[in-house]
């Protein structure tokens, strides 16, 4: 199952790297992109619930580190306004 980072610039000028065990994320956000906070978590959790849902139906298990990756997200949005820009997606969106 192909795997993917993608890094995230906060409103206080934060980065966050973030793991999927999936390029679901390719789906869901944009290198380059900016959100608002609470538009960016939640596309970061549909993201990231369904890379976990991916390895559960495969292993039979849920990915911890996406959900660790969710849970940092979810830990750095708390009190903050403005907007989160995707600075990276790797590996990128194959052409």
């Amino acid at each position: 199952m192909p795997e993917m980072t993608f890094t995230s610039r906060w409103p206080d000028g934060h980065e966050l790297v973030s793991y999927s065990p999936s390029l679901v994320v390719h789906d869901h956000l944009e290198a380059g992109g900016r959100y608002p906070v609470a538009e960016f978590v939640a596309r970061s959790r549909t993201a990231l619930e369904t890379a976990s849902e991916r390895v559960r139906a495969r292993y039979g298990v849920p990915c911890s580190r996406a959900a660790a990756s969710l849970a940092a997200i979810e830990a750095r949005a708390a009190g903050l306004d403005g907007d989160v820009e995707v600075t990276a997606l790797r590996p990128e969106r194959a052409a």
